[in-house]
């Protein structure tokens, strides 16, 4: 007792007369309430363990758990598009494993095509967690497990192909084929990932042999363009041979016509001849008047005298007076 009482002596007064347990209690109450409220924050789902063993998902905002290490939170960015970049590393990284070492950088972006050929392939990879108690609980680092999976598969598909296919036109089937296959590696490593997509961003052939291969891609390019202008004018070729065709054809036309004309007048002068042997007078005067009756109706006015017509003069003068008299 005399222990207790030198030590309420030396405690100030507000701590003597078992105050000292409250004030621990308070404490306690204190320490417990402000470790059991915590915020989600927005894109994100909170994973509760209680004891270690999930028991929960809760939505973004501010929740409430149990103190004291019973619950625990892991905060995970479901609703957000998450990517790891290989062979590069850009500013302003927004999860750990987005961007290695510069060292293995370098090896990530050196491969080795189907021709045995060396490529520098730069690609990204974007996902989003889509089973948190997975992606926590079934693979240790399931981060760096995808970065593994991806080089491994991304190595696979350059592998399978030249250095042309890599470089230029095999790209796009590079993406998608390296999608499928990384997304059905996932399941089968159970990350509680899903992968959005695989998008090739530079790749190019080795600094050493890189000139040689802008070249050789040049010449190509030269082959196909003067590929094209002969396709051009051989077109135009036969747009000529058509035109001369067509011309032909029509000259061919003409002749013809000609021809069928001039047999048409043989014919018919022929036939005229005979009729002339016949019957000269009679054939005579028939194209005569024949020929009049084509001719007069183009002359216009007309005035027909006989041989013996005197005073024609005066007549004419008067039937223009009377004309115009009419039309005043």
């Amino acid at each position: 007792m005399a222990f207790s009482n030198s030590f309420d002596d030396s405690l100030p007064e507000f701590l003597r007369g078992g105050r000292i347990l409250w004030v621990v209690v308070g404490i306690l109450i204190l320490a417990g309430f402000g470790s059991s409220i915590y915020t989600v924050e927005a894109e994100s789902e909170g994973v509760v363990l209680r004891f270690g063993r999930h028991v929960d998902t809760v939505p973004a905002g501010l929740h409430w758990k149990l103190p004291f290490g019973i619950e625990d939170v892991y905060v995970l960015p479901v609703k957000r598009q998450l990517k790891q970049e290989f062979g590069f590393g850009s500013e302003g990284a927004t999860n750990d494993s987005q961007v290695s070492s510069r060292r293995e950088q370098d090896q990530e972006r050196s491969m080795v095509t189907g021709d045995l050929n060396t490529a520098v392939v730069e690609w990204v990879v974007q996902y989003r967690i889509v089973q948190p108690d997975k992606f926590l609980f079934k693979v240790q680092n399931p981060e760096d497990t995808l970065r593994n999976v991806s080089e491994a598969v991304m190595r696979t598909m350059v592998g399978d192909r030249t250095v042309d296919e890599v470089i230029t036109i095999g790209r796009q089937e590079i993406e998608e084929q390296a999608r499928i296959m990384l997304s059905e590696q996932v399941k089968i490593y159970e990350l509680g990932i899903q992968i959005d997509l695989i998008q090739l961003l530079n790749v190019k052939p080795p600094p050493l042999v890189e000139p040689s291969f802008n070249e050789v891609n040049q010449a190509k390019q030269e082959k196909k363009r003067m590929i094209n202008v002969a396709e051009g004018k051989k077109e135009e070729v036969r747009k000529a041979e058509g035109e001369a065709k067509k011309e032909i054809q029509k000259a061919e036309g003409y002749a013809k016509k000609r021809v069928n004309e001039a047999e048409g007048d043989v014919a018919r002068f022929n036939a005229v001849f005979e009729e002339y042997l016949k019957a000269p007078e009679v054939t005579k005067q028939r194209l005569y008047l024949e020929t009049m009756k084509e001719v007069l109706p183009q002359l216009g006015r007309k005035i027909i005298l006989d041989e013996d017509a005197s005073q024609v003069l005066p007549l004419l003068q008067l039937e223009t007076g009377r004309n115009e008299g009419g039309a005043r």
